[in-house]
């Protein structure tokens, strides 16, 4: 029942991220075209459960918010990495261009910090700002480390939660901040949902090296962008001398047969040794999803939780 109302409340955080539409034309194509696809909208999900335990009036437009802001790094994250789908359809950059990418991003963005100063709580103005310099960070860090074999796992899981799971901590603790003054509630969703950030990103990372057309994006997108993710890191780590040289020429050159490469990446474990990374996220969310003391809550966030392991796209 609760899983269906917060179902409910997304309908109405889509209605409000919709509302006011630029009158310039140029401005209100983009953002229709950009908002006509319905994303998981997880973050935003992560907002209102968090914030469920008191109804307060700003608890859409929070979440709407997160949805704006996460929105805004897609855009921006298509023009960097000159990505041409985006959730089975063409992105910004290639339906339009990269300067219309970049600036549709700015202003995407620009809405989210308009409605923060509108709910006007400091804490969560200070916590959302925080949140948007850090993915700014873990983009410029991934930027460095393209092509780069030799990345360390801790500088890969350094990108990972600033990349994804910041803004998955900031949804939850945003959310619990707007409806409890209660520090152990705040720490435990906060906690929860860095882990739940993190496990989604190695999924993602899974997700590249799979040949279903369900993902959203064509496959092996990470590799052929210069992208070292966990299962080509495992692999790497596990190859010969040959074999590091064969991973490493692919990678530079971007050319690659999918279908070897997938059979190098698993024979030397990549995908093995990246699910059991995932399921080491999947337990630390559910221990931490288990000491938070609202029975609705907890239930939800270990339903988002399975979900996250166990999602194809």
């Amino acid at each position: 029942m609760k899983n269906i109302c917060i179902n409910q409340e997304l309908k109405f955080v889509e209605k409000l991220i919709k509302n006011d539409i630029n009158a310039e034309k140029t401005i209100s194509g983009l953002y229709k075209y950009i908002f006509k696809s319905k994303g998981k909208k997880i973050r935003a999900r992560l907002s209102l459960i968090s914030s469920s335990t008191k109804k307060h009036k700003d608890r859409f437009k929070l979440a709407s918010i997160i949805e704006l802001l996460h929105t805004a790094t897609l855009v921006h994250d298509d023009v960097v990495d000159n990505s041409s789908i985006r959730r089975g359809k063409k992105s910004v950059n290639t339906e339009w261009s990269n300067s219309h990418g970049v600036l549709i991003g700015d202003y995407i963005y620009s809405k989210a910090f308009i409605l923060m100063v509108e709910i006007g709580n400091k804490d969560i103005l200070k916590e959302l700002a925080s949140a948007t310099n850090d993915i700014s960070q873990g983009e410029l860090i991934q930027l460095d480390a393209i092509k780069n074999e030799e990345i360390s796992l801790n500088k890969l899981k350094k990108i990972s939660y600033f990349k994804t799971g910041r803004l998955f901590e900031a949804a939850a603790k945003t959310g619990a901040m707007l409806s409890s003054s209660n520090k152990s509630y705040i720490k435990g969703v906060s906690e929860y949902a860095k882990n739940l950030g993190i496990l989604f990103q190695i999924t993602d990372d899974l997700l590249d090296y799979s040949d279903s057309s369900d993902t959203g994006k064509p496959s092996y997108q990470d590799l052929k962008e210069g992208k070292v993710t966990y299962p080509f890191y495992y692999a790497y780590k596990n190859a010969s001398k040959e074999e590091k040289s064969r991973l490493k020429n692919i990678l530079v050159t971007k050319k690659l047969n999918k279908s070897s490469t997938n059979k190098l990446i698993s024979r030397l474990n990549g995908i093995k040794e990246t699910e059991k990374l995932a399921e080491k996220y999947y337990i630390q969310s559910i221990r931490c999803a288990k000491s938070i003391n609202k029975l609705s809550v907890m239930q939800e966030m270990i339903e988002l939780s399975d979900m996250a392991l166990k999602r194809k796209k």
